[in-house]
């Protein structure tokens, strides 16, 4: 069984599916307005992360971020299947955690991990204003293939007018490896 979990391993991460008992840890950052600040959602209640739990444990595209040292899990990557043997990867951490490299340790590992496996292309959108996102990204060896303007929006001010937003496209073949 719990081989059926672990996705990954690196010297200071286990990456596994979701489990119930994570609901304590992932409530601690999906309620943290800085961690959301660029997610199409708002900081979510307990009762909201209990259900964002459920889906997390029913997917395998959500892939939580567990310290080996103290067994807390800190944060997770998501990486989505798309057509023509694509992935997108985005990652979502406890602000408490930021800047140890927890990220990147753990994307570096299951963006091998994906081309050893045959994929192609990874890419990733994120918000032009998320500097610590696309530096990550950039550090990771993604290139940034486009920059949308005002081509999507998550929420809408009090006229009910769209708020619009950029996005960066970023993206890594296999190729470049």
């Amino acid at each position: 069984m719990e081989s059926k979990i672990i996705i990954a391993e690196t010297e200071r991460l286990i990456l596994r599916r979701y489990k119930k008992e994570d609901l304590q840890d992932l409530f601690e950052y999906l309620s943290d307005i800085e961690v959301v600040e660029y997610e199409p959602y708002k900081p979510l209640t307990l009762n909201e992360t209990k259900d964002n739990l459920d889906w997390r444990i029913g997917t395998d595209e959500m892939i939580a971020v567990e310290l080996k040292e103290s067994h807390k899990m800190i944060g997770n990557v998501y990486m989505g299947k798309r057509e023509f043997e694509a992935l997108e990867i985005g990652y979502v951490f406890n602000r408490n955690y930021w800047g140890h490299g927890y990220a990147a340790e753990s994307c570096r590992a299951l963006i091998q991990q994906a081309f050893s496996n045959g994929i192609h292309r990874i890419y990733a959108e994120c918000d032009p204003r998320n500097q610590n996102s696309w530096k990550l990204l950039e550090t990771l060896g993604f290139q940034r293939e486009a920059h949308l303007r005002q081509n999507v929006y998550f929420w809408k001010d009090e006229n009910e007018k769209a708020i619009w937003k950029d996005t960066y496209i970023y993206a890594k073949l296999n190729a470049d490896e």
